[in-house]
């Protein structure tokens, strides 16, 4: 375990919970590279680079994967990314669990998947503001606090000064001008640093994360495709957390540096698995409990995922009633006992692993 422990450089327990959490927030990562890839020079896409923790540590700690997988086993609907919703006097349904990335890996639907995505009369996805990149820019420039600093406050201003000089060095190895992004609230910025540096100029470069690429497939083949929330609202529930605590989560982050490759390397390789409940017990595994984090990230956790998870089954439920539907999330959003397949459960639906 200890080789693990060292994987995260002795970063603080939330940066790990962030990266990860950071991966389900589908527009929030989607509008900080928009905003990056604005002012960035076309460049050559980097090599993705990256270890895989899991065999890392099968190899090296037999008996600590053991119990992470058992821990992952107990996870209530932990396994399988394609789920069926079936629910009395309605046309069946499907549920999947996306990443919100371009690797091909990811992109690539499992044949099951592809079928239920096929025979869908419509799609359903997060947000369909992504589809129109204009219209979303205007919408969101008549809210700027929700992305930028309005006042005379800075990123730096809020930094200690070896804070602001670590994360000024972060940025310059990313080739990120620190004067671009000084004005960028923290949870924008952090959005940005949970990409691999290949993944972030893919996406810069127009390459669509699976969700888009659903959505663009959807239409093209005359699909009417749905959304379940806004992007202001993913936006006014990040700024509704307290800003001590985004700052945090991003000078952790950031001081993460080249593992956020090994992180998202192992999140790829769990999710082609369709490990979604082993996302947790393997990161908290990998990192000694900070205490003093517990409430801040419960609140994240209450907020960004809980909550939503409630909104979204509540936004589809209209939708799903016209039967014959392929709904396409985050996979983060569907394991554990407030998950997504648990909710639609207690909203009367019958829902079945399809493909395990």
């Amino acid at each position: 375990m200890k080789r693990v422990i060292a994987i995260a450089d002795r970063a603080a327990h939330v940066s790990l919970k962030l990266l990860v959490a950071l991966n389900i927030l589908f527009f929030l990562s989607f509008l900080a590279v928009l905003l990056f890839a604005a002012g960035r020079a076309h460049a050559e896409i980097p090599t993705c680079t990256g270890a895989d923790m899991v065999s890392a540590l099968q190899k090296t700690d037999p008996a600590a994967y053991q119990k992470i997988e058992a821990e992952a086993a107990a996870t209530p609907n932990g396994k399988g990314l394609l789920w069926k919703l079936e629910k009395p006097g309605e046309q069946p349904s499907f549920l999947f669990g996306t990443m919100h990335m371009t690797d091909p890996r990811v992109t690539t639907l499992p044949p099951a998947a592809q079928k239920a995505f096929d025979a869908a009369g419509t799609i359903i996805i997060e947000t369909t503001d992504v589809l129109d990149k204009q219209k979303m820019m205007t919408a969101m420039l008549k809210e700027p606090d929700l992305m930028m600093f309005t006042d005379s406050t800075t990123l730096s201003s809020l930094l200690k000064p070896d804070e602001a000089a670590a994360m000024n060095a972060a940025l310059d190895a990313r080739g990120i001008p620190p004067a671009t992004v000084a004005k960028m609230k923290p949870w924008m910025l952090s959005a940005m640093m949970a990409l691999p540096a290949c993944e972030l100029a893919r996406q810069s470069g127009g390459a669509p994360v699976l969700d888009v690429k659903l959505a663009e497939g959807a239409k093209a083949a005359g699909k009417p495709v749905e959304g379940l929330e806004t992007a202001e609202s993913q936006l006014r529930a990040m700024a509704s957390l307290p800003l001590a605590f985004h700052m945090k989560g991003l000078v952790d982050t950031l001081k993460l540096g080249d593992k956020v490759n090994d992180i998202n390397e192992t999140m790829i390789v769990l999710y082609q698995r369709g490990d979604t409940g082993m996302f947790w017990p393997l990161f908290r595994a990998a990192m000694p409990e900070e205490q003093n984090d517990a409430s801040g990230y419960a609140a994240f956790e209450e907020t960004m995922i809980t909550s939503r998870n409630k909104v979204m089954v509540d936004h589809a439920g209209p939708i799903l009633a016209k039967g014959n539907a392929f709904m396409a999330v985050g996979a983060l959003h569907l394991p554990g006992p407030q998950g997504l397949v648990e909710d639609f459960r207690k909203a009367g639906y019958t829902v079945t692993a399809v493909g395990l």
